[in-house]
């Protein structure tokens, strides 16, 4: 019972973060064909269009980011573990997803910091937007990338022959 409502929460949890990406996506394409569609009508635009898509751009790198941790498809060093035996495959495992999770705990700890100075600075994004709201998305994706990787660590010490992505083992046999 309390396997399949963690199953449901993540599941569930995936399907809002692939909504989210999709949704980000969706707006900076349509943004940006708006923008130059006014270009080339008008010679001119709307003058908020840019900055949101470089904000958009940040947002869409980071869940991308997030994705990519998820599946374990992100960039990793893995050349030592080619070599190891199944113990050493495990200890790379371990202590790269440990590595990992500290570096994101880190990076969501200075950008919550740079939160705070951002809010107590009053920044503005652009047109009297204040920037922090959009800024969220770094502690955000850093937290939870921070909790795959440290939940990797765990599945790789508790699992025998843990796969955090079972598909990529399938691809590589």
């Amino acid at each position: 019972m309390p396997n399949s409502i963690i199953q449901r929460t993540v599941r569930w949890l995936h399907h809002f973060e692939d909504l989210l990406l999709a949704s980000v996506l969706a707006a900076m394409l349509t943004l940006a064909m708006i923008d130059i569609a006014m270009r080339l009508i008008t010679g001119g635009s709307l003058i908020w269009i840019p900055p949101v898509l470089q904000i958009l751009v940040l947002w869409l790198g980071l869940l991308g980011a997030l994705l990519a941790s998820r599946s374990q498809e992100h960039i990793a060093i893995d050349v030592i573990s080619r070599f190891v035996g199944p113990l050493g495959k495990k200890v790379c495992g371990i202590s790269g997803s440990v590595f990992a999770a500290l570096v994101c705990s880190l990076v969501a700890y200075f950008s919550i910091v740079f939160l705070q100075q951002s809010i107590e600075y009053d920044d503005i994004a652009f047109a009297q937007v204040p920037a922090w709201p959009l800024q969220l998305i770094i502690p955000f994706t850093f937290s939870l990338m921070s909790l795959r990787f440290f939940l990797h660590a765990l599945g790789y010490l508790r699992i025998k022959d843990y796969q955090p992505n079972p598909a990529l083992k399938e691809d590589s046999a």
